[in-house]
């Protein structure tokens, strides 16, 4: 690992979270309401402790943001909105920047800009693909460059641990590059995104989920070579074989030390059906903030239980429960909507 960047893990200082704010002509326009709400809490809950930068598609968009948050108290100190930014949905950790920083702890960044392709092609996803270049040329950013890779992937479909292992899913990648073999993955993204090593999954899903099995709905890196996942108890449930095996597979990594890594299952939260189709309720869908985590609250028993799975494995940080029942109904969640901004690299 020579390279001047580095893949910094998402528990690192942070300078802020990006989001784009919902409006009618996103696919969040039938249940508006509902899905304000929850970016509203996620606003509160992220100001508490670090900034926010908001990308509204116009003006207009933002004066009513910025009335909605004052509504509810939120710290205007730590908004900082970013006006006529087109998009056509709000799931920034797929669309948004890519972010490598310099390995001497320099503030210099690199901003990796992969295409995006709506899922592999599911979904409209234009204007989003578009987003890196669109912030890169608004000066929201200083001592970066961007390079544009010829190259679908989504931020959600990796997981770094600060330290040069990467942890993504098979499903997903072949999905996307069909054409090209494991090694082939693993050298190419290896190369761009400064890793010296790749884990793979070769099991689990959630019902629901469009992603092709992103690795933030199932698995994530913790501090001290730590993983937790999201695991399933309940055997007749359709996820439980699949789940199990992920178990399995999560149980044989080992670290760079050749040692297992300390394990933390996340509790099952009971099916939500909407409409006759069952929505994707992980609680693995989190997101790292300084000083916190924010976990996704669906109104579920398991909810709190979840929450004292995340205080083991986060002992320094406040567990903050945000309601996310309303995301999951356009197959995201939480970490879905979110992309972070390591310290030094918000002008």
């Amino acid at each position: 690992m020579t390279d001047a960047f580095r893949f910094p893990a998402e528990w690192e200082p942070q300078s802020a979270v990006l989001i784009a704010w919902p409006h009618a002509d996103t696919d969040w326009g039938p249940r508006l309401a509902e899905v304000e709400d929850t970016y509203v809490a996620l606003v509160a809950a992220i100001t508490r402790f670090q900034p926010v930068v908001i990308c509204a598609a116009d003006d207009d968009l933002q004066i009513y943001a910025e009335a909605r948050l004052r509504s509810n108290r939120v710290d205007m100190q730590r908004v900082r909105f970013v006006a006529s930014v087109e998009y056509d949905d709000t799931w920034l950790r797929d669309s948004g920047p890519i972010t490598l920083a310099g390995r001497d702890g320099e503030a210099r960044f690199k901003l990796l800009d992969f295409r995006f392709t709506g899922w592999g092609g599911k979904f409209e996803a234009s204007r989003d693909d578009r987003l890196v270049g669109e912030l890169s040329s608004m000066k929201l950013f200083h001592n970066y460059f961007a390079q544009t890779i010829d190259f679908a992937l989504e931020g959600g479909a990796i997981e770094t641990d600060g330290a040069g292992t990467l942890l993504t899913t098979w499903r997903c990648l072949h999905e996307r590059h069909p054409e090209a073999s494991r090694e082939q993955l693993s050298t190419r993204l290896a190369a761009w995104l400064k890793q010296d090593r790749v884990l793979w999954l070769d099991h689990g899903y959630l019902e629901g989920d469009d992603t092709d099995a992103h690795i933030d709905t199932l698995a994530r890196f913790a501090p001290g070579d730590a993983i937790v996942f999201q695991a399933c108890d309940d055997p007749q449930d359709a996820h439980y074989a699949e789940l199990a095996a992920m178990a399995d597979d999560i149980a044989a990594l080992r670290t760079r030390d050749d040692q297992p890594y300390t394990l933390y299952p996340l509790p099952w939260a009971k099916p939500v059906i909407d409409e006759g189709r069952r929505l994707a309720a992980s609680y693995a869908n989190y997101l790292i903030i300084n000083g916190a985590v924010l976990i996704p609250a669906y109104g579920d028993a398991a909810d709190d239980a979840a929450a004292a799975v995340l205080a083991r494995a986060y002992p320094d940080r406040e567990i903050v429960q945000v309601p996310c029942r309303s995301l999951i109904w356009q197959n995201g969640s939480l970490h879905c909507i979110t992309m972070q901004l390591p310290q030094g690299l918000l002008a």
